[in-house]
């Protein structure tokens, strides 16, 4: 491996002097707030699901790997992989209690010939409910500041339509936790849009990986067995966040979806939250 140094390497809009390209800005520490909806099948208490909403205080770790990563090639020439790994945990906001703990690895993969394909990002990560994720996709700088979509945490799938009325009562009205709107529950991502109102973005660099096409999860038979894992979408948002004295700070966003499927139904597993920089 050849060692280099990566820390700042690029300032914000200049990523391409990195050899970790638009994962550049990642590095660091960073901490704040956000809100996590999931369902649950809930057999042991005789019902379908249960709905949970947490307000979550949150960490990432993200350190450099400390040289080039060699994929040797047999139809083409080597590659060099760059990256960087990072320890996320997630707590509830006001108990503390822990709620999730993942370890993986963000990769800057350069274009190549065989098989033909551009630059991408993956995530590879692992939970300890027993899944492994490796995603890919994208990433690319925008001015000013982010496009964020509605998301839908609404389920699907052919069980719903065996689903008796009033199914979906704990989605329009939920035991809250501090800070959430009804809305949220909707919309995830309107809490997003919520922590930046009012903020002046200069620069965006957009993150965006999936498990399909390329990648996947796999989880232990318990696992697949009574809720199933079966796809991730992600974008995470590296922001250049402007004072209205001039001065600068770093802000990464992110959306996360997860599809669980019980009872036939696709259940969206949706995280968000708002970061800064230490």
């Amino acid at each position: 491996m050849t060692l280099y140094s990566p820390r700042r390497a690029a300032a914000p809009g200049n990523l391409a002097s990195s050899p970790l390209g638009p994962l550049a800005e990642l590095e660091g520490n960073w901490s704040g707030r956000g809100f996590n909806l999931i369902a649950v099948p809930n057999k042991q208490h005789n019902a379908a699901f249960r709905l949970m909403l947490n307000a979550t205080a949150e960490r990432i770790q993200f350190t450099a790997i400390g040289g080039e990563v060699p994929n040797r090639g047999s139809v083409q020439d080597d590659i060099k992989i760059f990256g960087l790994t990072y320890l996320q945990q997630v707590n509830d906001a006001p108990t503390m209690e822990g709620l999730h703990i993942e370890p993986g690895i963000w990769l800057n993969v350069p274009a190549t010939t065989d098989p033909k394909a551009g630059p991408s990002i993956v995530r590879q990560s692992t939970i300890p409910h027993g899944d492994s994720l490796l995603a890919q996709g994208t990433g690319f700088e925008v001015p000013g500041g982010p496009q964020i979509a509605l998301v839908s945490s609404k389920p699907t799938g052919s069980g719903m339509a065996h689903a008796p009325l009033g199914y979906l009562a704990p989605y329009l009205h939920s035991n809250l936790p501090p800070g959430m709107k009804q809305s949220y529950v909707a919309n995830m991502n309107e809490a997003l849009t919520d922590a930046i109102q009012g903020q002046k973005i200069v620069n965006t660099t957009v993150l965006s990986v999936a498990s399909i096409p390329v990648g996947g999860i796999v989880n232990i038979p318990f696992v697949t067995a009574n809720a199933n894992a079966t796809k991730l979408e992600a974008i995470f948002w590296i922001e250049t966040v402007e004072r209205p004295d001039g001065t600068q700070f770093m802000q990464l966003q992110y959306t996360q979806t997860v599809i669980l499927n019980f009872l036939d139904i696709d259940w969206p597993h949706i995280s968000v939250a708002t970061l800064i920089r230490t």
